[in-house]
């Protein structure tokens, strides 16, 4: 089942927090003022503009990527390295990590302290940042990161989700972003956040016989767009082009709910790992049974477990 992503224009800080935000369904906002990046940044205009720092991205040979297999390697490249590989098609022989061709994926971290601290477009690339202006939908004070990322046209990335709202901003090449409701988390095969299903335009049927049955969002995204998506909303990307965007996320639960450790922002709220923690305990406690009664007990497990769903 394949559905738009519903498109708005024009929208107002009030707009968003009164009709699209409470929807907690992933809208296309064009035609908002993102600043100058969408016509500014090209390579020549970055390189000349951003310091030419050291940044780690993820390499892989084929150009869809699996974060559960580990299908790529991270090598440390200078960033404007970096742009001359994404923006041509064709590598020369000896500008390669793993094989000619290969593909590139950058999601900025913080260049001090890196591991530990959030990531900051406004800190990391403030030449840039001067570049580049966030929709005000969200207080400051709640703003939690802001990602670049930059990728070779045709990278894929796997389905995931992430625990706090974000805005996609599409600044440089085309995107298409695939995204699925978290009301469809038992037909996506996940491992933590991540769905195990790698190729979502031909999945292994066999294999993965529930993911036919999860509705489909799709949208591509032009250059200045923005994309809202709702936290626990799985999503897809693929590159159409070689492509540069910013990602903003924000805390939408209390502070007390988020793992003060998370600097990527996929953490699971404290009170949701500890659930899942306590019920991955209950089924350990049910491997001393043997297995009729064990599949007795996580069969009642998972109805006590479906009544909250009603209510």
């Amino acid at each position: 089942m394949h559905f738009p992503v519903t498109v708005y224009e024009n929208v107002s800080r009030e707009q968003f927090i009164r009709d699209i935000h409470p929807k907690r369904e992933p809208a296309l906002l064009k035609r908002l003022n993102v600043g100058d990046c969408s016509f500014k940044w090209t390579c020549d205009y970055i390189c000349d503009k951003a310091e030419n720092v050291d940044v780690k991205v993820h390499v892989c040979p084929g150009p869809r990527m699996d974060f559960i297999t580990k299908n790529f390697a991270y090598k440390t490249i200078k960033f404007h390295e970096l742009l001359k590989r994404v923006s041509n098609k064709i590598h020369e022989s000896k500008d390669y990590f793993i094989s000619p061709g290969e593909f590139y994926y950058l999601r900025s971290l913080s260049f001090d302290n890196r591991g530990r601290e959030v990531a900051d477009v406004r800190k990391q690339f403030p030449a840039l940042a001067e570049d580049i202006i966030f929709p005000n939908f969200f207080d400051e004070k709640d703003l939690f990161s802001s990602v670049l990322r930059v990728g070779s046209p045709g990278v894929q990335l796997w389905t995931h989700y992430d625990v706090m709202d974000n805005l996609l901003i599409q600044v440089v090449g085309r995107k298409r972003m695939v995204l699925f409701s978290p009301a469809d988390a038992l037909n996506m095969y996940l491992t933590g956040d991540k769905s195990q299903v790698l190729d979502i335009d031909n999945p292994d049927v066999e294999k993965y016989p529930k993911f036919l049955m999860a509705k489909r969002y799709e949208c591509v995204m032009e250059p200045g767009d923005v994309l809202f998506i709702p936290a626990l909303w799985f999503h897809n990307a693929l590159a159409l082009d070689f492509g540069i965007a910013v990602n903003v996320f924000w805390k939408n639960l209390e502070e007390k709910h988020y793992d003060k450790s998370d600097v990527y922002g996929n953490k699971d709220p404290i009170p949701a790992t500890r659930a899942l923690q306590a019920v991955n305990n209950g089924r350990k406690q049910l491997d001393n049974l043997p297995r009729e009664y064990k599949d007795f007990y996580i069969r009642r497990m998972i109805a006590m477990l479906e009544t909250e769903l009603d209510k």
